[in-house]
């Protein structure tokens, strides 16, 4: 009962998640007025979709005179997507089951006579369709327009028509303001992403030099800090594909009008950091191996681990150099300077005799070293690849 009333305690309040949320929506605010960046996008595709539905509704409601201009400015608002592709794809999913949900409903009627039963017999029916992959998250659409239908007891073949045509404008002016009207091109993400991994990269390797240099192996941390980077990995690939399908449709145009925003790295680098990331997860496997009292394998001997300690600095330098060429759009690769270099080959030959001196006493910290070395050699050549060691 006690760890449960601690733990309470140590929750945090309202007022103090209140704070939190005011302070964060602050920085969110500060960030769209400050430059371009996902804040400012998420603002501009705000407003798209309610100028969207502001436009349906003009249309709908005030120049075609519609006193139930519902369905034009719903369709629209959803319709603002984040890629025009999508925009595309949700429309013509959101149109059939509008129509499917309009139609069923309108049958059920007739076949029933009475609201209550048409409901009975549509909905249920409704909600298996949305669940067919092929709708995607718009079959709950056929649903809940069967429900709309039905509630206002115009369910003949002019009143479904009127919606379904209601559903199409909608849609059209949608899809038109997201085209039309700054689309959406995901390309900064991507380049964002890529530096952040290139810079929380180095920041997992600055954390296990210090901790090797002061003998406290935190190797719960490390896993941890792995886990983060793996994260960013997920985030990477999730922000290429949209880039992917952001360019679909729109690439053309916007390099017709001199508005394509500034290319994206190459899916090359994507792939190399991938691959300094699983370097980095198999470095702090090693370590926490070696700093486990019950394995076999001991870790190498304090001269040797500062070395490393050393060496990893070096290469935790170079992912957050490569970080900054990436926010500034630099073309090339970082390319450490002269020091770095030569400091990265003496470094690199300090440890290759400190693994012959093991190898040649038959000690059990041969086997840690030569992981640990052979690791870094490969972090080194992914994290600077114009590099070349002598």
């Amino acid at each position: 009962m006690t760890g449960v009333t601690e733990a309470l305690r140590r929750q945090p309040r309202p007022t103090h998640a209140l704070r939190e949320e005011a302070h964060a929506v602050g920085r969110a605010a500060r960030a769209a007025c400050r430059g371009p960046g996902r804040e400012r996008d998420l603002l501009v595709q705000s407003l798209k979709a309610s100028a969207a539905a502001i436009l349906a509704w003009l249309v709908a409601g005030v120049w075609m005179g519609d006193p139930m201009a519902l369905m034009a400015p719903w369709v629209a608002v959803v319709l603002v997507q984040a890629t025009v592709y999508s925009s595309l794809m949700q429309a013509a999913r959101q149109f059939t089951a509008i129509c499917a949900g309009a139609l069923l409903a309108s049958l059920a009627l007739a076949v029933t006579g009475n609201t209550l039963g048409a409901v009975t017999l549509s909905v249920p029916l409704l909600m298996l369709l949305a669940n067919w992959p092929r709708f995607g998250d718009q079959g709950i659409y056929g649903a809940t327009t069967a429900l709309f239908t039905l509630a206002t007891g115009a369910a003949d073949v002019f009143a479904v028509g009127h919606r379904v045509g209601q559903a199409a404008l909608g849609a059209v002016i949608g899809v038109a303001v997201n085209a039309f009207v700054l689309p959406p091109i995901h390309l900064r993400d991507v380049r964002e992403n890529l530096a952040a991994l290139a810079r929380e990269a180095g920041d997992v390797l600055h954390i296990v030099a210090g901790d090797l240099r002061d003998g406290e192996w935190d190797t719960q941390g490390w896993s941890h800090a792995s886990a983060r980077l793996e994260r960013r990995l997920d985030a990477l690939r999730s922000a290429r594909g949209w880039s992917r399908e952001s360019l679909r449709l729109t690439a053309t145009p916007r390099r017709a009008v001199r508005r394509l925003p500034a290319s994206i790295p190459p899916e090359q680098d994507d792939e190399r950091w991938s691959r300094a990331t699983g370097h980095i997860r198999a470095l702090t496997r090693t370590l926490a191996v070696a700093a486990d009292d019950g394995r076999a394998p001991a870790p190498p001997a304090r001269p040797v681990l500062d070395a490393y300690a050393d060496l990893l600095q070096l290469i935790g330098d170079a992912c957050h150099a490569e970080s900054e060429r990436l926010l500034t759009a630099a073309d090339g690769a970082a390319r450490p300077d002269g020091h770095a270099e030569s400091a990265m080959r003496e470094l690199r030959e300090q440890l290759q005799d400190g693994l012959r001196e093991h190898a040649g006493q038959g000690g059990d910290g041969t086997t840690v070293l030569g992981s640990l070395l052979l690791q870094a050699e490969n972090l080194w050549s992914e994290t600077v690849p114009t590099g070349r060691h002598g």
